[in-house]
């Protein structure tokens, strides 16, 4: 039940009046409301990944995705990989900055 006249609840509302299948469900909100934030405290909107769709670029995604796990598997700390290390430490320190803030 929904008080919203916007076409998109609308479309929402219908998602879960046709489907009790969770993974379609969630993959149509996907669709509608967009992806968020993927380490931050937005959970709607666009996401920062501006150059991807989560959903038309999955299968790209999940290969970068496998690259990075073999990075990190033969090089945990990054050692070889200084200016990608520096990259990770900041947007953590960013993620951080970012929650202590939304906490306050």
């Amino acid at each position: 039940m929904s008080d919203s006249k916007s076409s998109n609840s609308r479309e929402r509302l219908k998602v879960m009046e046709t489907s009790q299948d969770g993974f379609f469900i969630a993959e149509m909100d996907l669709r509608l409301r967009g992806p968020g934030e993927i380490l931050g405290t937005q959970q709607a909107g666009l996401s920062e990944l501006a150059k991807a769709d989560l959903i038309k670029d999955r299968s790209i995604l999940e290969q970068a995705r496998k690259a990075a796990q073999l990075v990190l598997a033969k090089d945990p700390t990054l050692e070889r990989w200084s200016e990608l290390s520096k990259e990770l430490f900041r947007r953590q320190q960013a993620n951080k900055f970012d929650a202590e803030v939304a906490l306050n």
